[in-house]
């Protein structure tokens, strides 16, 4: 737990009663969830992250890293309604995944009405990048990369004019949340994902941190230190 005042307290789900051993003040960490909670000056900070695989509705080998929707989604809303937490801080390194699981998750972020900040580290990739500008601000490191590319399928796909329209009006649903959530258009975002002469045996576009800013994706190249003051300033001007 995390201790606000003498008698007021942040405890995580799970935390031992107070009273109970082990109760000094640190940051609370969740292992299902990789979140924890900490103290900024004068203020709590949910931290958050969104890794590897967005896993889907079918369950991923135990040996790939998983962030699960089942997870995320309670524990955003368990944050909404905490008053005691006044802002969110997503940290992001991820490859992509489950198109509507991150769309999901993606939504009830541009919902909450507490200050959101998310930084891309490492990758924030395909279904990472709605994830991304899902904040009220976001950041990326200057080492890291976004992969922009048409939504694709494996398994069995039936070669009719409804498959392809089906792939179409999910592809406008991700660029129109997208739009709507950052600094691109619609008709840059579309070539992007349509960009056929950067990657071998793919279409698309990789964005390394100044281009993902120069595009208008995310709001500014920056380290974790300044995601957390972007959201201490977001916190104490809403």
């Amino acid at each position: 737990m995390i201790l606000q005042s003498d008698d007021e307290f942040v405890r995580c789900p799970g935390d031992m009663e107070p009273g109970t051993e082990n109760e000094e003040s640190q940051p609370c960490q969740l292992p299902d969830t990789g979140s924890m909670l900490f103290a900024h000056k004068d203020k709590i900070i949910h931290c958050l992250t969104i890794i590897g695989q967005v896993e889907g509705h079918y369950l991923l080998s135990d040996r790939s890293k998983t962030t699960k929707y089942e997870h995320i989604l309670p524990l955003l809303v368990s944050i909404a309604q905490d008053e005691r937490i006044d802002g969110l801080l997503i940290l992001l390194n991820t490859v992509g995944g489950d198109v509507e699981a991150g769309l999901a998750i993606a939504e009830v972020i541009s919902g909450l009405r507490k200050p959101t900040v998310s930084i891309v580290l490492g990758g924030g990739h395909s279904i990472g990048i709605p994830l991304a500008v899902a904040a009220k601000r976001s950041f990326i490191a200057k080492s890291a990369s976004m992969t922009v590319h048409p939504v694709r399928t494996t398994g069995l796909t039936l070669g009719v004019p409804q498959t392809f329209e089906y792939f179409r009006r999910m592809q406008d649903r991700i660029t129109n949340f997208v739009v709507e959530n950052s600094g691109i258009t619609p008709e840059r975002y579309s070539e992007l994902v349509l960009n056929t002469g950067e990657l071998v045996t793919d279409v698309g576009t990789i964005l390394d941190g100044e281009d993902a800013v120069r595009e208008g994706l995310i709001d500014s190249v920056g380290t974790v230190s300044d995601a957390i003051d972007a959201l201490y300033e977001l916190i104490i001007n809403q």
